[in-house]
């Protein structure tokens, strides 16, 4: 007899029917286990990566940009403004943009931690602990 997911109802099944089993059934969560450590560690390279763009992106930003328009928006707004303060503006508007992309770099680097499979393995370990007593 089959429930409504598709797995079998064995409470009518004998002990050493149900001992039999237990290989198969570590050998699957085995499996599993390393899937999900391959999936995890893929995801973990992904975000890496993403996050090693967004860190470029903020260096990049605060490279070249500084010399290639500062001169020119320091220029503009000196007819509005004295020089020197033209020149403090652009330089806290360009390190507030290279704040941002850091931090975006930072949270992408952040999502590595999480969802590690290392803690449901340790998490199984338990289980099969508490089951043995």
């Amino acid at each position: 007899m089959t429930t409504p997911r598709g797995f079998r109802d064995k409470s009518d099944e004998s002990l050493l029917t149900l001992v039999g089993e237990i290989p198969e059934l570590v050998r699957n969560l085995i499996v599993a286990e390393i899937d999900a450590a391959k999936k995890w560690a893929s995801k973990a390279a992904k975000n890496a990566g993403i996050g090693a763009g967004w860190i470029v992106g903020a260096l990049f930003i605060l490279f070249w940009s500084v010399p290639a328009l500062g001169a020119f928006i320091i220029a503009g707004l000196s007819s509005w403004w004295p020089v020197w303060l033209s020149a403090l503006v652009l330089f806290g508007a360009m390190l507030l943009i290279a704040i941002v992309l850091a931090l975006l770099g930072f949270l992408r680097f952040k999502r590595i931690g999480k969802d590690n499979p290392a803690s449901h393995i340790a998490e199984d370990v338990r289980t099969v602990k508490e089951a043995g007593r």
